[in-house]
């Protein structure tokens, strides 16, 4: 049974794409990362998600990378701990060079958010959950 999970996605410039990170506050681990590839933390349990260059990353699949201007493959959520944060999340992620055509507002009765892309075109979303709300 697998004891580990990591993501992998293709980034076309890997110091530009640190950068917007963290402008989001994520981390990154050093000792994981490489000049093609940087080890990106999500979430209190370091998820791990490597971004790995394009030419790079098309070694591995043998296939050619999503068209993310054309179509989404997955959509990447992670918590917020407030409305007010999902708010200053959208907003970090426009400033930096990310892309939100989605502003911030209630999704479900619960669930406030926003959904973002970054500078390669993978979607973001940023959820506050109210769960006192939760039926």
């Amino acid at each position: 049974m697998a004891k580990q999970f990591w993501l992998n996605l293709p980034v076309k410039n890997i110091n530009k794409s640190k950068e917007f990170f963290t402008k989001l506050g994520f981390k990154f681990n050093i000792e994981r990362s490489s000049p093609n590839a940087a080890c990106l933390l999500l979430g209190e349990s370091n998820v791990v998600c490597m971004l790995f260059e394009e030419q790079t990353f098309k070694s591995f699949i043998n296939n050619e990378i999503t068209d993310t201007k054309q179509s989404a493959e997955v959509l990447l959520s992670f918590d917020a701990q407030s409305k007010e944060e999902v708010d200053e999340m959208a907003a970090i992620a426009v400033e930096a060079g990310g892309v939100s055509n989605h502003k911030p507002k209630e999704m479900t009765g619960f669930m406030y958010g926003c959904v973002f892309s970054d500078l390669d075109g993978h979607r973001w979303n940023v959820l506050y959950m109210d769960m006192s709300k939760m039926k």
